[in-house]
């Protein structure tokens, strides 16, 4: 080898990097001996160094190649080179034909005179490629390519790699990375480049995002690979290295996953609030520095927008629901902008905004957006929120921070995202609305508050679902019933929703007119299953004959639960059945709360065995809860936790309900609604209750009106006395002329004055309207005109007629009352 070859070799390399596929560089001097064998001719032909260094290199030609060797020389020597196909003998003997080109080296290299580049013929002529083509690749090549040397300066460069910035090939001769291309990150790429001149094995494929100075305001994408260059001795001489620009398709997968991570996080909830941040989280920091979402009111409380025209000033008021970003005001509050702002005529004519370089006067973009910040705001877009052809509001999108300004690409990707938002906040708006429709029908079918009476103090708290899906027919009840006794209801009908809350509505309704008729428990009930069984049964025939409109009516309750009990202040006994609900707990004074060992029945239009009712003495005092599962989840474990809840001491009524919700139903959102009915019991003082057996004797009439005034006397009721003598003399005058057997009368003062008849008959009384010539019948007519109301009550030995006379309100203190219904 010569002085001076490595040297050659490191220009003819760099001439090779882009392709020079399996070639071999041979040095001869002028008089064609070869002096340089490089080991890629030894692999080429077989020969090694020592067999053909300081040998004429004609000595390796066939002589019949078609190319006499004399004509061959002279060429080289006439025009400084010579390119065509030789055949040269192989090592091995076979003639091998060899692509070679000849090139006349400067006379300041030495003792090297011409350079032959040699390949596989072969090989390039499938290619259809010699080695003066593939010597153009790297020049021509759209991939920037430049090799370094072992200190990783520069010393060469395609006219492909001006193109990332950094400077002509002249430029960047000597300079490391660093220097061509500040801010690139250069530490980390060199790092790859010293990895392999030490390891030789090649990086390929690193992706690499920066900043170049050819375009500093925005991130670029590449694709880099590093190749180790070599001498013939093995030794590393650099690296090269190829830069591709993959910039486009970065943008395309970042927006892709932008896209990806809205449909997943935006609309999330059926909360218009939520999905209006749902839009200003995602967008942040990948799109802009700042993001506010604005809707006009109606949009945000459910209602329909009024669609804006061209022209118009502000109108309704706007509402910062959503914002993400350093500098964005505060949400939940209602925005200002001034009326010249573009933000009007977005919402006018559903057209997006983008101004990609603020200058300083145009405030508008950050009035009512940016409450200051050590960056100016310098690009920024509006976006409509448009569904269904009318705008619900606007999405604003600022850069302050960052550099780049907005493109239409950006624009794009961001109507891209409102459009999804839009879309969401306008199933929430409706949801939200249909939701609050269900709340407002629901509350108004439910008690507004407990209705006067004496026999219990009752407490009631009702926690709705917060979804729409969760919203259900759970319902409870107080009702008045006639001897001052109280009927205590909880029930829930099956599903949810608007028709759930429907069913429910009409299931009450019939309860308290079964409960208008006095019949026990078990019979209320199974007057209950009847109803909703024809009621399935009339829609099922409705729907063959294709006569049915729509809903379910009282239908929809198949399969409902309902617990009804009857307390007597009078005798303090309670009396209670159930249709496939919980048992109630009771909590008897100085005693730990328990559950009554209560039959549950079927539930409501399912059939099977009849409904069984038990009757309980309670103490004076004892409280009853009365509850719908939605307050308690498993019925061992939730037993248990209401057992704790219902201990808890030294609370009023109304508090100790409201903390029993708040223990077990505490989570949001609910899954489903929850009800608690708890009713303290009261027992009736006897010095308000008074009661004669009567003789079935028409003589004892007159001394019934005596005894009823007297007793009226010693109550000061002295007021009542005209009418309270006439219903008896009623009553007990009927009960003598239509049954037998027995009579008893009894009066009882409560909130109202109650008259009471017994007798052994089940005939039931009929109010009639008598003619003018009649001599009788006109006892309940006379009674109905006096009282308050009066109706019958059957008993296991046979009726009592009742009526009610109505007091001053502030006659007696019976206590209060309370209801808590949550929205």
């Amino acid at each position: 080898m010569v002085v001076g070859i490595p040297e050659v070799k490191v220009g003819v390399r760099a001439d090779a990097v882009g392709g020079l596929a399996r070639a071999a560089e041979l040095l001869l001097d002028g008089r064609g001996v070869v002096v340089g064998w490089p080991g890629t001719a030894e692999r080429l032909l077989g020969y090694a160094a020592s067999e053909v260094v300081g040998r004429p290199a004609v000595g390796l030609l066939v002589s019949d190649n078609g190319v006499r060797v004399s004509e061959l020389v002279q060429r080289c020597r006439a025009d400084g080179g010579w390119s065509g196909v030789v055949s040269v003998r192989h090592a091995d003997g076979r003639p091998t034909p060899v692509e070679v080109r000849v090139v006349r080296l400067p006379e300041e290299t030495g003792q090297a005179s011409w350079l032959v580049s040699a390949a596989d013929a072969a090989l390039s002529a499938v290619w259809g490629l010699g080695p003066a083509v593939l010597a153009q690749l790297p020049v021509r090549s759209p991939v920037g390519l430049a090799v370094v040397d072992a200190e990783l300066r520069c010393v060469w460069s395609n006219a492909a790699l001006e193109h990332f910035g950094g400077g002509t090939a002249a430029e960047r001769l000597g300079r490391r990375l660093a220097e061509i291309q500040p801010g690139l990150n250069a530490e980390v790429l060199e790092m790859y480049m010293r990895r392999v001149l030490h390891s030789g094995e090649p990086v390929v494929g690193l992706e690499h995002v920066g900043r170049t100075r050819s375009d500093p305001h925005r991130d670029h994408a590449h694709v880099m690979s590093f190749v180790r260059i070599d001498d013939d001795l093995g030794h590393p001489l650099g690296v090269c290295y190829s830069v591709f620009d993959t910039t486009d398709r970065y943008r395309a997968q970042q927006r892709l996953a932008l896209l990806g991570r809205a449909s997943e996080q935006i609309g999330r909830s059926l909360d218009v609030g939520s999905t209006a941040q749902d839009l200003a989280d995602v967008a942040v920091p990948e799109l802009a520095d700042c993001v506010v979402v604005d809707l006009l009111e109606s949009a945000a409380t459910g209602a329909e927008p009024v669609p804006r025209r061209a022209g118009d000033g502000p109108g309704e008021r706007l509402l910062r629901l959503g914002r993400r970003g350093a500098y964005a005001q505060g949400a939940d509050t209602a925005v200002g902008y001034d009326a010249t702002s573009p933000l009007w005529q977005v919402l006018a004519d559903g057209r997006s905004r983008r101004t990609a370089h603020l200058d300083s006067e145009a405030a508008w973009w950050a009035g009512g957006i940016l409450t200051g910040g050590a960056s100016r705001p310098h690009t920024a877009m509006v976006v409509p929120l448009l569904a269904r052809g009318t705008a619900l509001g606007v999405a604003t999108f600022i850069r302050a921070q960052n550099d780049e300004p907005f493109d239409e690409e950006d624009l794009r990707l961001a109507e891209e995202l409102v459009a999804r938002a839009a879309v969401c906040l306008d199933n929430a708006r409706r949801y939200a609305r249909e939701h609050t429709a269900a709340l407002v029908l629901q509350r108004s079918l439910l008690p507004h508050g407990m209705p006067a009476q004496q026999a219990v103090q009752a407490a009631a708290h009702y926690r709705p679902g917060d979804e729409l899906s969760a919203l259900g027919g759970d319902w409870y009840d107080v009702i008045p019933l006639s001897g001052a006794r109280v009927a205590l209801v909880v029930g829930e009908v099956p599903g949810h929703g608007i028709e759930a809350v429907a069913a429910m509505g009409q299931l009450r309704t019939a309860v308290r007119t079964l409960a208008d008729l006095d019949l026990p428990p078990e019979e209320v009930l199974a007057h209950l299953d009847d109803l909703i069984t024809q009621a399935a049964r009339e829609e099922q025939t409705g729907g063959a004959g294709g006569h049915q409109v729509g809903g379910r009516g009282a239908a929809g309750a198949t399969g409902a639960s309902c617990l009804y009990v009857i307390y007597d202040p009078v005798s303090l006994r309670c009396v209670m059945a159930s249709a496939g609900h919980p048992t109630p707990a009771i909590i008897t004074p100085g005693a730990a709360p328990g559950f009554p060992d209560l039959p549950q029945g079927p539930a409501l239009g399912i059939g099977g065995l009849p409904f069984e009712s038990i009757e309980l003495t309670l103490a004076e005092g004892s409280v009853l809860a009365l509850y719908t599962d939605g307050l308690i989840d498993e019925p061992d474990a939730g037993r248990d936790g209401l057992r704790r809840a219902l201990a808890a001491p030294g609370l009023s009524l109304e508090h100790l309900c409201r903390h029993v919700v708040d223990e077990l139903a505490p989570a949001r959102p609910l899954t489903d609604d929850a009800v608690l009915l708890l009713a303290r019991t009261r027992g009736l003082d006897a010095g308000h209750v008074a009661s004669w057996d009567l003789p079935s004797d028409p003589a004892v009439v007159a001394q019934a009106r005596n005894m009823a005034t007297r007793q009226l006397i010693v109550w000061g009721r002295e007021d009542l006395t005209d009418t309270t003598e006439l219903v008896v003399s009623e009553l007990v005058t009927n009960a003598i002329r239509h049954a037998t057997g027995p009579i008893q009368l009894r009066l009882i003062l409560e909130h109202t004055l109650i008259c009471e008849v017994f007798d052994a008959s089940n005939s039931a009384p009929h109010l009639r309207h008598p003619r003018t010539a009649d001599e009788g019948g006109r006892g309940l007519f006379l009674i109905s005109q006096v009282t308050r109301r009066w109706g019958t009550r059957y008993t296991g030995d046979g009726k009592i007629i009742w009526a009610e006379q109505p007091l001053d309100h502030d006659a007696l203190d019976f206590g209060t009352a309370g209801t808590a219904m949550e929205t």
